[in-house]
């Protein structure tokens, strides 16, 4: 992980543990190419978390966003879970 990529994730951790009282709902949203493989890929990282998961294809059809809002126990563990879907290739998280 790069620095500057180090120092966005450290000060989402701060705003998350000032604006918000832990556990909390998170809504996590994606950008992935069009590929069922790595929207399932975003799904599974989710998998028996009780999260509810949206879908909505670009108009073009080469991206789809993915919407996951679900309960997190922690600002840590919110970004455990950026870290662990960063490893699908073409997805942005914002």
């Amino acid at each position: 992980m790069d620095k500057k990529t180090e120092e966005f994730y450290i000060r989402l951790k701060e705003e998350l543990s000032n604006t918000s009282a832990w556990p909390s709902e998170y809504l996590y949203k994606f950008i992935v190419p069009t590929d069922a493989s790595k929207i399932e890929a975003v799904e599974k990282a989710f998998d028996n978390m009780g999260a509810v998961i949206n879908t909505n294809q670009s108009k073009a059809g080469k991206y789809t966003s993915v919407s996951v809002n679900v309960r997190m126990n922690s600002p840590e563990h919110v970004v455990e879970k950026y870290l662990e879907v960063a490893t699908i290739e073409g997805i942005i998280s914002f």
